[in-house]
């Protein structure tokens, strides 16, 4: 301390040069892979699309799936890419990869099999071993590549898992008052996982006769798989493990159900692992999507009562004092420090998507509203992008811009693409003009480093194969609203509306008869309308897919 304050008093230009020089390559380093162009044909091409799923695929784990080696992270937007990529070009290769590695991943040591819910990654390749730490935006992000993929094929695993990782937030992560808490810790008893292992001993006293079975299905032994413990896994599918075995899916089922029941309730007498009971904006938005997709893909009209519950807490508790601007941590009844641009982009994000559930066109109005507060004050004029802090935040040295998806999207992914679909609802062409720039500026690095560009490269792919704008019109829509959520239809903004509406051009003109009506659409010329979810599907299907 002497040193330093020696040099401050006697060498203070020198300091104040070294200060300078520091701040400039902190600038410079927020910079990276921005640059200027007009060139819009090299970047939204089909040959970028396939670039970016090439380099994901040549990146890609082909016996358990996820991408590269130890430790192993979920890059959920990885998956998400993949599975649009296979939706729009019907690649095998694609599908495959993103379906192995939920299967995979929900099969694994990072799958809670006992009480649901994701450890933040696995140690090994066979995600076998958990850094056991589970977070909030972990399961939501996951929660939400599961509703696609139960949308896309149906598979009831992916429904079971939904479930189960939804009880778990609930049980774990939820505030009384409608919040999510940020974590649950590693470690209990000062050990990482003693929470969550098992010897076969204790196994088997908890289950009698059923152990046997259980401890089979679950890879359970006496030497354990990690410290002398044993970590629960699946090494068959249920309906392989059945048949190897000789015993019905139903008391299969039965077992599997009682046993973990059994275990769960006895987990639950073992100290617990501490919680991080901070509620953060940006991670409660993430979960607030994660639950409008849940209830799209599934129908459990119990996800969207959370998901509206949970935006209405949100809206509520973390507001400042000044309209649209909102603070990024809630605890104990006080919200503290102001909102990042990850916490306003992810906020835009849930409330599309909570419109698209409830058809209730408040929450567009607040995403519009809060987009204009953003683009107010966080723009880079210099570049189009967004600071990561306000302009009137005064604590900090240098205004970072983030621009890598990572274990969160980065704010300025997100913002690009509520930027474009929002321009696409409210009929925005300067909005959609500043989310093409985005994009252009990134060049082609978005598609030669995909790993690092997931969220960019989904937008990518959407902006250039087109959005498919869909509106569902009459005095009693919901039952053909509810089907048509349930089906993967990436890329497309929906509406419903009971009443005539000329607020939104997709709405506008559209009369609301007695009997519910959709109509399909891209930059608001229509097709006429079908009665049927049925007919969408199969057009969309067909040779007349909008692209």
């Amino acid at each position: 301390m002497h040193g330093v304050v020696k040099a401050f008093n006697e060498r203070r230009d020198e300091v104040d040069t070294q200060a300078d020089n520091l701040t400039t390559h902190l600038l410079q380093s927020t910079s990276f892979g921005i640059r200027q162009t007009d060139n819009r044909q090299e970047i939204f091409s089909n040959e970028n699309l396939n670039e970016a799923f090439e380099n994901l695929i040549n990146n890609a784990d082909r016996v358990w799936g996820g991408f590269g080696s130890a430790p192993k992270f979920p890059q959920t937007f990885s998956l998400q890419y993949l599975l649009r990529y296979y939706y729009l070009f019907q690649n095998d290769s694609a599908f495959t990869q993103a379906l192995l590695s939920v299967d995979k991943m929900i099969a694994g040591g990072i799958y809670d099999q006992v009480g649901g819910g994701f450890a933040r990654y696995a140690t090994d390749a066979e995600w076998l071993v958990p850094h056991f730490e589970k977070m909030l935006y972990d399961n939501a992000l996951l929660i939400s590549v599961l509703s696609e993929a139960f949308q896309l094929t149906k598979n009831e695993r992916y429904r079971d898992v939904i479930s189960e990782t939804m009880q778990f937030v609930k049980k774990e992560l939820f505030h009384p008052q409608d919040g999510f808490y940020t974590a649950l810790d590693a470690d209990s008893e000062g050990e990482e996982g003693k929470f969550y292992v098992w010897s076969k001993a204790e196994v088997e006293k908890l289950l009698g006769n059923d152990a046997v079975i259980f401890c089979h299905y679950f890879d359970i032994t006496e030497n354990g798989n990690w410290e002398g413990k044993n970590i629960l896994h699946v090494k068959k599918s249920f309906g392989q493990f059945a048949a190897d075995n000789n015993i019905s899916a139903v008391r299969l089922k039965e077992i599997l159900e009682t046993g973990k029941a059994k275990l769960l309730e006895k987990r639950n007498e073992r100290a617990r692992p501490l919680l991080d009971d901070k509620i953060i904006l940006g991670w409660n938005a993430l979960m607030n999507t994660a639950c409008s997709k849940a209830f799209a893909a599934t129908g459990n009209e119990a996800y969207r009562e959370l998901a509206v519950a949970n935006m209405n807490f949100l809206l509520a508790k973390f507001v400042s004092t000044k309209q649209n601007e909102f603070y990024h941590t809630w605890k104990n009844g006080q919200a503290k420090y102001p909102a990042f641009l990850d916490d306003y982009a992810f906020l835009v994000q849930a409330l599309i998507h909570l419109q698209e559930i409830t058809a209730d066109v408040g929450w567009l109005n607040r995403a519009k509203a809060i987009t204009e507060a953003v683009i107010e004050n966080f723009s880079d004029s210099a570049t189009g992008f967004f600071f990561y802090t306000r302009a009137d935040q005064d604590d900090v040295i240098v205004r970072k811009k983030e621009i890598y998806d990572g274990a969160v999207p980065s704010g300025n992914a997100i913002m690009a693409t509520v930027l474009y679909q929002l321009s696409i609802y409210f009929d925005r062409e300067d909005w959609r003009q500043r989310s093409s720039e985005m994009l252009i500026s990134l060049g082609q690095v978005v598609s030669r480093y995909s790993s690092s560009f997931g969220c960019w490269n989904c937008l990518l792919l959407e902006m250039t194969t087109g959005t498919v704008e869909i509106a569902i019109t009459g005095r009693n829509f919901t039952g053909l609203h509810k089907e048509l959520l349930s089906e993967f239809i990436p890329n497309k903004i929906v509406m419903a509306s009971s009443v005539e509406n000329e607020q939104f051009a997709l709405l506008a003109g559209k009369a609301a008869l007695e009997f519910p009506q959709i109509y399909i659409c891209k930059n608001f010329s229509c097709l006429n309308p079908v009665t049927s979810v049925a007919e969408i599907i199969s057009y969309l299907t067909g040779s007349k897919r909008l692209n």
